[in-house]
């Protein structure tokens, strides 16, 4: 319950700092992605209104005779134009345009002034809120008496002798505007919650995948635990409870004593091999080479390990063959010993999994540039969906734990840290009840290699010369 309760909170820790770093991360993309909207729009507008005013300036400055007189001819380009001190009507020109449409939007004004200041007329839309104080910045943003936003830009105008006539303002209202980047706020803003809402529940999804890996190596850890303690443990019971046995004898005859010695030997036997097996699977995984490489003969070993298991295979009445189909020595660089060890492994279990009568068949062949052994039995068999887990340290298939074949199910496990610290691979094939084929596939040894490369190509070089001749 602890170490459930302890993977829970990592998760939810891994969860939230996730969450809180996509929220951060977001946010900004937001406050960027809002600011260059703003931007983009700022520089538009800036463009439309510098455009329009640049041509109703062109337009104006060629009509103009003496300063700060409006001429007539002006109300043909602003036929709304409405002279300050005098009674005039914003008309609506909805069917009269001219050379400059957009002043009758609804949202663009021009106002005119004079050298001093004074205002003097106004065109198209003017809020009434606006101030009339005129100021000679080139760029203004103004806001009224309602809050609302206007941008403007002023030019000076001459006449045509060029003599300064006064100032034109040109501007238009912001509302458009600012109801555009407030929905873009809006949004952004309603869908950040959202956006947090979908990243949470993956940040927790993405925490169990990451926290995935670690909990099962937990729980290999914990079932690894399990089976060295569950192993230690039978043999030092055994021990125990012979030690205990005897010391309850008021008096041990020289065959009793040597009964209980023995017994306790076999129990501290069975512990050795138990933790040279463990601290060999210690070595192999930290080191993913043998540390003593040498050329190893695999015609020998085949040879050696067949001769060295005829008797127990003999025993129990399981016969056992070999078959090298090679001609010539098939040597790798490796660990002798480990390379025993592996072969020694299959060859056992085929034995103790073959019942009497069976047969048990080592065959040592070779593809390409490496050496295949093959160790087939006519044994039970191993069903299909157990494949994935018999390499499993401490793993018996249908957890047979009754010790009738012995061992302490490392066996497997260390034939594959040694095949993989050999660069090799080791497979299996098996159908239940007709028996099982382990192949090991090893890399040949490159000086061999290169030496029956070599021989190869002197036979090509001498067959050529003789159709030469």
């Amino acid at each position: 319950m602890n170490q459930n309760k302890l993977f829970k909170l990592t998760r939810i820790r891994l969860a939230l700092w996730y969450a809180i770093v996509m929220a951060l991360i977001l946010s900004l993309c937001g406050f960027g992605i809002y600011k260059a909207v703003s931007h983009a729009h700022w520089v538009t507008l800036d463009r439309e209104l510098e455009s329009v005013a640049g041509t109703l300036h062109d337009s104006i400055e060629l009509k103009l005779q003496q300063p700060g007189r409006l001429e007539p001819v002006l109300e043909q380009l602003l036929p709304n134009i409405c002279v300050v001190g005098t009674s005039c009507i914003q008309q609506q020109l909805s069917s009269k345009r001219h050379i400059l449409s957009a002043i009758n939007k609804g949202n663009y004004y021009v106002r005119f002034f004079d050298n001093s200041g004074r205002l003097i007329a106004i065109a198209g839309f003017h809020p009434e809120e606006l101030s009339l104080v005129f100021n000679k910045k080139l760029w203004q943003t103004l806001k009224d008496g309602k809050g609302n936003l206007y941008h403007q830009i002023s030019f000076v105008l001459h006449t045509q002798n060029n003599r300064d006539w006064g100032y034109i303002q040109i501007g238009r209202s912001l509302e458009d505007f600012s109801s555009y980047l407030s929905a873009v706020k809006l949004i952004l803003v309603l869908g950040l919650p959202i956006a947090m809402g979908l990243i949470g529940v993956a940040s927790w999804w993405l925490a169990g995948l990451a926290m995935q890996p670690i909990y099962q190596s937990y729980k290999q850890i914990q079932q690894f635990t399990a089976d060295v303690a569950h192993e230690l443990r039978t043999p030092l019971a055994a021990t125990g409870a012979t030690v205990e046995s005897a010391l309850m004898m008021p008096q041990l005859d020289e065959t009793e004593a040597r009964d209980i010695l023995q017994t306790v030997e076999r129990q501290n036997l069975r512990l050795t091999i138990l933790v040279t097996d463990l601290l060999l699977l210690s070595r192999l995984d930290r080191q993913p080479m043998p540390m003593r490489r040498e050329s190893c003969c695999l015609n020998e070993i085949v040879s050696d390990l067949i001769e060295e298991f005829a008797a127990m295979a003999s025993s129990v009445r399981v016969k056992l063959t070999s078959s090298i189909r090679v001609h010539q020595p098939l040597n790798i660089m490796g660990n002798s010993e480990q390379l025993y060890r592996l072969l020694s492994n299959l060859i056992v279990n085929a034995i103790q999994y073959t019942p009497q009568g069976g047969r048990v068949t080592v065959i040592l062949d070779r593809s390409d540039h490496h050496a295949v052994i093959e160790v087939q039995d006519t044994g039970i068999g191993i069903p299909q969906q157990e494949f994935s887990r018999i390499f499993d340290r401490f793993y018996r298939v249908n957890s047979d734990r009754s010790r009738s074949t012995g061992g302490s199910g490392l066996g497997l496990a260390i034939a594959q840290a040694i095949v993989k610290a050999h660069y090799g691979s080791l497979t299996v094939q098996s159908e239940l009840g007709k028996g099982s084929t382990f192949t090991i596939r090893l890399p040949l040894d490159v000086t061999v290699l290169n030496g029956v490369h070599s021989i190869h190509q002197f036979k090509r070089l001498y067959h050529r010369l003789r159709k030469s001749k």
